[in-house]
């Protein structure tokens, strides 16, 4: 769930509905909490970036962070800027921190401590980097060099999968969704170096298509290619890639579980793609012993074989090159990192300047041992108070989500049984893992950076794979904690919530009840109900595929989905350019749900004294205060385009507006009237859970 970016404000639609009479009553009412504000002792609240010009019945996103909105600059080496990416700079500065003590002691042996020390000084020693250059990959090219034939092609694509370089198609380790007492190997489209497969094939993308030629272009010519040898293999990349992001699913098609798994013997596996040598593949990742795998798209495999067949070796060979060049160009000296860079940083998501050394490698020691890390975070920044104090906030909220189960008007009682299972079963983590990562058999030092980047992948790769063929350890984490997010896993039937996101302003363990439920309780909830939303319904309380709706209940669900996504669909961001509302459906039912779960959770939960307004605003307009807080976002033009094209969540203003859109407790929160823009007529109104 990695959000992009943009510059321009978005526009807002000219105000409808509502009065004079009561405009002044808003301007009245933002006057009063703004001078409470000022007093010394007035308590927190998420009202300083008001915009008094906007009607909150017109739009709220505007209304409630419009100040922030007109004033607020994107910093340069951002491509967006909000609540959420503040959280994840300050969170920047604490893994810096970490790294930075770890580096200071001296230590043997394979020590959390010792790796991210280690990691990160070498890192951090650009003289020794410069000094290596790229000779630390020149094995893995001259074994690319030494390629002749298209079987030979093919071994080193599993030998590159082997080291963590994925060419060619993505391959790893799932929970069966089928058998959920199973980890099976899943192969799927990938190897492409665009972010997408619709910026091969959209006419819209040309532009885009023509500079990646030229990215690639200079990174091979960084390498000692001549421009005109650089330029004729970069076409032969962007051949071999255009191949096969056309055999590949849309973002939108990927989003159906029943058409991505493909469970298929290692015999089926052959008939499917004769031309390849499977057996040894399956050697190079150490799985000789596998006996079937889900192929998640089997045309993709196809085209692949094709590709591996009729291209000549040559063009594979330069395609394996850049691929290797790519993945680690980060680790390589100032001109690979800066042309990474350019292209990746600048003309994809529109950021101005690159981060500050330290910044990247404290991100790629976060990324490359993120466990190691998360320990050394929890130690020092997360108290077990704020875990026990969340753990009770979810109590109550799977409580209010369970009632809510019972009286849905549109299931019958043999689909809401399941429901509330599924529910029952749902296992939220909060904080940490309650077990750590093993790290042992992980050699770094502070020789070359490159080398322990190699080392690490390699690493990754193999306590990936190694997962395949076992029970899968429902304990493990799939994010680590020091992460400013939340997550939902299907096949796992669980949540879990980080402590990065258990901070100021998204959680204040002494503040004010109904931020903290506007924004924290809401989290947990969307994540709640991403168990219920056109995806994770599809699974069963053990997080197995399998149609447990009765025939009558999953029409009228679909009936409620579709609404949404249509309500999304008419979403503008910039003028010609709408919200895919079928991409984001998973996450627009998931804001809507963990809104009313929350709001209803908190008005169960606020005692006499909590029931009173702050800043001269009541608790139900500060939780949808906090809410519009947490999702306030100003994206560069670029960032934002990607994400439309690549993102199931839609931008902040219309995560902001339309949810809240069709909530009957936001329009009482606010009088908002019939007819205002952010006051959908009854019958208009989407309500799925």
């Amino acid at each position: 769930m990695v959000p992009m970016r943009f510059d321009l404000h978005p526009r807002v639609a000219p105000q409808r509905g509502g009065t004079l009479r009561s405009t002044l009553c808003w301007a009245s009412m933002l006057a009063a909490g703004l001078n409470a504000l000022r007093a010394e002792d007035a308590p927190p609240s998420p009202v300083s970036d008001i915009d008094p010009s906007v009607s909150p019945a017109n739009d709220f996103y505007h209304y409630a962070d419009g100040l922030w909105l007109k004033t607020v600059k994107i910093p340069a080496d951002q491509s967006r800027w909000g609540t959420i990416e503040s959280l994840r700079e300050d969170e920047a500065d604490k893994i810096r921190t970490l790294c930075e003590r770890a580096s200071a002691t001296t230590g043997s042996g394979a020590s959390i401590e010792q790796i991210v020390g280690d990691l990160y000084a070498s890192g951090m020693d650009p003289d020794q980097i410069a000094e290596s250059g790229s000779r630390p990959l020149e094995f893995e090219f001259d074994r690319i060099d030494a390629m002749e034939t298209p079987r030979q092609v093919w071994a080193e694509i599993g030998h590159l999968h082997a080291i963590g370089v994925p060419v060619g198609f993505e391959f790893g380790s799932r929970i069966d969704p089928h058998h959920s007492d199973r980890v099976i190997g899943e192969l799927s489209q990938g190897g492409l170096g665009l972010p997408d497969r619709d910026y091969y094939t959209d006419a819209g993308s040309a532009d885009l298509r023509a500079k990646y030629l030229a990215h690639v272009s200079r990174m091979l010519v960084l390498r000692g290619a001549t421009a005109a040898k650089a330029a004729t293999e970069a076409a032969a990349i962007l051949r071999i890639e255009t191949a096969l992001a056309g055999a590949a699913m849309t973002r939108t098609e990927r989003r159906d579980p029943d058409a991505t798994y493909h469970y298929m013997s290692r015999a089926e596996l052959q008939q499917l793609a004769p031309n390849l040598d499977w057996d040894g593949l399956f050697r190079s990742l150490d799985l000789s012993s596998l006996t079937g795998l889900n192929v998640a798209q089997p045309d993709f495999v196809k085209e692949l074989a094709h590709q591996i067949d009729t291209v000549p070796v040559d063009d594979w060979q330069a395609y394996l090159r850049w691929h290797v060049l790519h993945e680690f160009a980060n680790a390589l000296t100032d001109p690979y990192v800066n042309e990474n860079f350019a292209f990746y940083g600048s003309t994809l998501s529109g950021t101005k300047r690159m981060p500050p050394r330290w910044h990247q490698i404290a991100a790629n020691v976060n990324s490359l041992v993120g466990d190691a890390v998360g320990k050394l975070y929890v130690a020092s920044y997360f108290s077990p108070e704020t875990r026990t104090s969340v753990q009770e906030l979810i109590a109550k909220l799977r409580a209010t989500y369970r009632e809510r189960l019972d009286r849905v008007e549109w299931m019958d009682a043999s689909t809401r049984e399941r429901a509330v299972a599924k529910l029952d079963a749902m296992r939220i983590q909060v904080g940490y893992p309650d077990h750590w990562r093993d790290y042992a058999g992980l050699s770094v030092d502070r020789g070359p950076y490159v080398t322990n980047v190699l080392k690490i992948k390699a690493f990754n790769t193999r306590f990936d794979l190694r997962k395949i063929g076992r029970p899968p350890d429902l304990s493990e984490w799939w994010m680590t904690p020091q992460t400013v997010n939340a997550s939902y896993s299907q096949e796992r039937n669980a949540i879990v919530v980080p402590a990065g996101w258990l901070q100021p302003p998204l959680f204040d363990l002494h503040g004010d009840i109904a931020a903290n439920y506007g924004s924290l309780v809401a989290v947990i909830g969307h994540e709640m109900t991403h168990g219920f939303d056109d995806q994770g319904r599809k699974y069963n309380a053990k997080g197995e595929l399998e149609d447990w709706w009765s025939p009558e209940c999953a029409a009228q669900f679909k009936r409620r989905a579709e609404s949404l996504a249509k309500q999304f669909d008419a979403s503008e961001p910039e003028p010609g350019v709408f919200v895919n509302g079928r991409l984001t459906s998973g996450e627009n039912i998931a804001d809507l749900g963990g809104l009313k779960l929350a709001f209803t959770t908190l008005e169960a939960a606020m005692t006499t004294e909590q029931r009173t307004s702050l800043n001269g605003f009541t608790p139900e307009q500060r939780f949808f205060l906090s809410y519009a807080e947490m999702r306030k976002t100003k994206y560069r033009t670029a960032a934002l385009l990607m994400q439309l094209k690549t993102d199931p969540h839609p931008p902040a203003q219309f995560r902001t507006n339309v949810p809240l859109s069709n909530l009957d407790e936001f329009a009482a929160a606010f009088s908002v009237p019939s007819g205002a823009p952010m006051r959908r007529a009854a019958a208009d109104q989407v309500s799925i859970w």
